[in-house]
C-alpha cells in the first residue's frame, strides 16, 4: 500500500517506512505530523475519491532538521559592470512515515 500525499506545496508517493525530505515543516524531531493523502493505492485498488480520502491518515515522525545544499546565483551583464551573487540554501525536514490508515 502507498499514498500521494501533500507535503509543503508538492505531492509525495509514501508508503510505511518510507524516510522522506520535505519542506520545513514546525515540530520538534521526534513529534509526529499528519499528511493530507490525495490518492491510495492499495493492490489493485486506487482510491481517488475525497470523501474516502478524508478519512485517510498518513502519519509521520520528524527525525531531523537541516539546510539543503547552496545554490549560487550569479547574474552578470558582458561590458557594463554589472555583477550580482547571491546565494540560497532551502530549509528541509526529513520525516518517516509510520503508518497509513484507512477509514474502513
Amino acid at each position: 500500500m502507498y499514498a500521494i500525499v501533500r507535503a509543503g506545496g508538492r505531492q509525495e508517493k509514501v508508503a510505511v517506512g518510507d524516510v522522506v525530505v520535505l519542506d520545513r515543516v514546525a515540530g520538534e524531531p521526534g513529534s509526529s505530523i499528519a499528511l493530507p493523502a490525495l490518492l491510495l493505492v492499495d493492490g489493485a485498488v486506487v482510491t481517488t475519491d475525497a470523501s474516502v480520502l478524508a478519512k485517510v491518515s498518513v502519519t509521520a515522525e520528524i527525525v531531523d532538521h537541516h539546510r539543503g545544499p547552496k545554490i549560487d546565483i550569479l547574474k552578470y551583464k558582458n561590458k557594463t559592470g554589472y555583477r550580482r551573487r547571491q546565494g540560497y540554501r532551502s530549509e528541509l525536514t526529513t520525516v518517516k512515515v509510520n503508518d497509513i490508515k484507512t477509514g474502513k
